[in-house]
């Protein structure tokens, strides 16, 4: 089945939607963690779209799942978010399959079995990101490595079962290189701790909470790349890169389509004493509803042909990267206007903290913290248009 004519609800059908969204305002005004929702999403095979049907997984390509996040987007934007950092790792395995490249084979197998996989990348100050990091990689003498350092922003912290992370291994005779693997959570013990710090702003139900390694154990078996730090055409960067943006770009796109959603819906049953109508008849409320629209309208197609691309192993070279973080920098841009344009709509109720659209704008300006941030998505268009910066 082509990205054409894949229907989402086939896997994320209306009923189990609305239970998600049912659930979806009481999460997040508690600050907690969407345990039915993840459970339900469990249920329909959600955690394993992108495992390999010979690997007991759905078979499907990063151009469907991204379909799939986006409509999970509309019900809860926090549920979704979480779980892309699960589907990250089950992308990365099958961008590096499809590459030639089967070292993640455990991490389908294990999606499959029902392990739930979280992403251990970002580090307080790091803004390498992929490209460096603050976590020590010590080898243990037997091909594993130790890992202490602090993670943050660990979506699924209450949740996940395998951590995949990085960290600098400084001390081998090849060093310095970055060392990829995965933290067994119930081999780890008291080697990693989860601090209960997550009270954010929005996206509360993902429960993004600070992970703290202290010599975190890491057997050979799951270690699986040892690269050079910066700038890397290792598969596993393309394939980190390539997915997380992609499927960021979807859980934004999915939030816009449901601020829009509500719009619609408030300014065709509100009335406005001036005119003796709805406000679905003022000028300027059209306007403002038509210019979300147009704008949202750009996100699907872009989003879709990238991931395409993805998925057919297409060569862009040096393009990809600009393409990729420019789709999510457009994306979470393109979603907080749409928001905005919705709450300014639809008047003050949005602005009462128990109106949806406050708790999706809330939810929204995650968007700007996510990588590639603005100014990573401008310095890499600017590289790749105009070159390097003298030194």
């Amino acid at each position: 089945m082509s990205a054409d004519t894949f229907r989402p609800d086939y896997i994320l059908p209306d009923e189990l939607l609305e239970r998600i969204r049912s659930r979806a305002a009481a999460t997040d005004a508690a600050n907690g963690f969407f345990d039915e929702d993840l459970a339900d999403l469990q249920q329909a095979g959600y955690l394993k779209v992108l495992v390999p049907s010979d690997r007991g997984g759905l078979g499907l390509g990063l151009a469907e799942a991204t379909q799939l996040q986006a409509r999970l987007a509309t019900a809860a934007p926090a549920t979704a978010l979480a779980v892309n950092m699960h589907l990250v790792w089950t992308g990365v395995a099958k961008v590096m399959r499809d590459r030639g490249v089967d070292a993640l084979s455990f991490v389908q197998i294990g999606a499959a079995a029902g392990e739930v996989f979280a992403f251990g990348i970002s580090e307080a100050g790091n803004d390498l990101v992929l490209f460096g990091s603050d976590t020590d990689a010590v080898p243990d003498g037997s091909g594993g490595y130790t890992f202490t350092g602090t993670k943050i922003f660990t979506s699924l912290a209450p949740a996940w079962t395998k951590l995949g992370l990085h960290g600098l291994d400084t001390t081998s005779p090849d060093a310095p290189k970055l060392v990829y693997g995965f933290v067994d959570r119930a081999e780890a013990g008291d080697t990693v701790q989860t601090r209960d710090d997550w009270d954010a702003l929005g996206m509360r139900a993902s429960q993004s909470r600070t992970t703290v390694l202290n010599a975190a154990p890491v057997p050979a078996e799951r270690i699986v790349r040892r690269v050079d730090p910066g700038p890397n055409p290792d598969p596993i960067v393309f394939g980190i890169f390539s997915v997380f943006e992609l499927l960021l770009a979807s859980v934004y796109h999915g939030l816009a389509q449901r601020a829009l959603a509500v719009a619609v819906e408030t300014v065709q049953t509100r009335r406005s004493k001036k005119l003796g109508t709805t406000y679905s008849q003022d000028p300027d409320i059209r306007w403002r509803i038509a210019d979300a629209a147009l704008a949202l309208d750009a996100l699907e197609p872009q989003i879709l042909s990238l991931a395409r691309d993805v998925d057919a192993v297409a060569d862009r070279g040096a393009r990809w990267f600009s393409l990729l973080s420019g789709v999510k920098f457009r994306s979470t841009e393109t979603a907080k206007y749409v928001v905005e344009q919705a709450i300014r709509s639809t008047g003050g109720s949005s602005y009462f903290s128990t109106s949806e659209l406050s708790r999706l704008y809330r939810d929204v300006l995650a968007g700007l913290f996510h990588p590639s941030d603005a100014e990573s998505a401008h310095a890499t268009m600017a590289s790749f248009r105009l070159g390097p910066v003298d030194s």
